[in-house]
């Protein structure tokens, strides 16, 4: 047996688990899917937290499934966030760490002191860094920072023949030549992000087929709006910046923490994983993975999972409840989803068609829960069945060797993973390559 720091209803107890002990998809029933079951809410002084007690990897590697290879093609980053493959097959790396909210209760303390013991120590880089493999053999031998001095750089997009980048402060561009390992210029602003505070401040980004608008996902700036309302303006939301003006509108809203987004192939409808709110009980509220539809409004504060009160919120608001869109499929409580990618017809089968999503994982519960990469099937560009596990194994032995955040795909097939923990990035491929 080994011991692991846990905090349950304000105490700070030892608590005995056992060697093995890894994070599961599933640990109950009715965590996944359209209609998740709901249990009632939980309230305490404090919710369950749990360390996610660091460790090397050593001779370990994650797990994939049968008919998968994996290897890291890059190591000793600054907190690699997102990727993006460029036209050329190069891959540029986000690194950062933002952030800086203010402290103002006792959760806030205690919830930051478990986090940062379950985060990498190494300072972010705030930078991009472009990694090459110039003969295709599948090692990245190819290793330049391509621009520096970022505020916090997380969402990475192309089109147009430029790169797109959301700090946590401002959306920006590089102009790119193909090739190019280093920026010929200081980045261009496009818009402005709301920064203040920046509770969360992680800038999820992608752009649509044609390169004229991009979409921004922007975090709330507390849990249930504890800080107050109007540091709230222009949070919890997605934007849409035109990207030749730089003009922005609010696309859908309610959405407490959109920490990714993907346009689906086949219907070209942006999707996005979402961060739900905390101290409700274990089990509540789901994460959450949805199509994001213009004009909608997923509930944040008022609401959760359609049109279900959050007792908390005071004074609530009937006309906003009752006009809560529900999300389209449910990811396990507290697995605190970062990456979003949709797959492609030329992956083997059960992979050619859903969405790989990553799952951080949790803080905020006794047993753990993602710390992996899951695959949700689709059909007809909707969600069709239960998750996979796709890239799984950052936990064993009551320790943690890896986080997964961002997912994306490049052209041959291979499924590529930012681990902000280890500082590496994954690459996955079919055995056949």
């Amino acid at each position: 047996m080994k011991a692991a720091l846990l905090i349950t209803g304000g105490a700070v107890v030892a608590l005995m688990t056992a060697p093995g002990l890894v994070a599961q998809t599933t640990p109950g029933p009715g965590q996944h899917g359209a209609n998740p079951e709901l249990p009632a809410p939980q309230r305490g002084l404090l919710p369950d937290m749990g360390i996610a007690e660091p460790a090397g990897w050593g001779a370990r590697l994650p797990t994939v499934p049968t008919g998968w290879t994996i290897k890291a093609i890059a190591t000793d980053l600054k907190i690699p966030r997102q990727t993006l493959v460029l036209p050329n097959g190069d891959i540029l790396v986000a690194e950062g760490r933002g952030g800086g909210a203010p402290k103002l209760t006792p959760k806030d303390f205690i919830a930051g002191f478990l986090k940062a013991r379950g985060n990498t120590a190494v300072k972010g880089g705030n930078r991009l860094t472009l990694l090459r493999d110039a003969d295709g053999d599948g090692t990245y031998e190819g290793r330049w920072v391509y621009a520096e001095n970022l505020d916090a750089p997380y969402g990475l997009a192309f089109a147009g023949g430029k790169i797109y980048v959301a700090n946590q402060d401002a959306l920006v561009r590089f102009d790119y030549t193909d090739g190019q390992t280093q920026a010929a210029a200081a980045p261009t602003t496009v818009a402005p992000l709301p920064s203040a505070v920046n509770h969360h401040w992680t800038k999820a980004l992608t752009v649509d087929a044609e390169g004229r608008f991009l979409y921004v996902g922007i975090g709330s700036n507390s849990n249930i709006g504890e800080r107050g309302m109007a540091v709230e303006e222009n949070r919890a939301l997605v934007w849409q910046v035109d990207a030749t003006t730089g003009a922005v509108r609010p696309f859908a809203t309610g959405l407490r923490n959109p920490t990714a987004l993907a346009f689906e192939p086949g219907t070209r409808q942006l999707w996005t994983v979402v961060n739900e709110r905390d101290e409700l009980g274990p089990d509540l509220v789901p994460d959450y993975l949805t199509s994001v539809r213009e004009g909608a409004f997923y509930g944040w504060p008022y609401a959760y999972w359609g049109p279900n009160v959050d007792p908390r919120i005071q004074p609530g608001d009937d006309e906003k409840v009752q006009s809560t869109v529900k999300p389209d499929y449910a990811l396990q409580s507290h697995s605190a989803p970062l990456g979003l990618a949709f797959s492609q017809a030329s992956l083997p089968a059960p992979f050619a068609e859903g969405a790989f999503i990553g799952l951080h994982g949790s803080w905020n519960r006794k047993q753990p829960v993602g710390y992996k990469v899951i695959f949700v099937p689709f059909s007809g560009g909707k969600p069709n069945g239960a998750p996979v596990d796709f890239v799984a194994g950052f936990q064993a032995d009551g320790k943690t060797m890896g986080r997964p955040v961002g997912v994306t795909l490049d052209p041959k097939g291979a499924v590529i993973v930012a681990d902000d923990l280890s500082n590496t990035v994954w690459r996955v491929t079919p055995t056949a390559q």
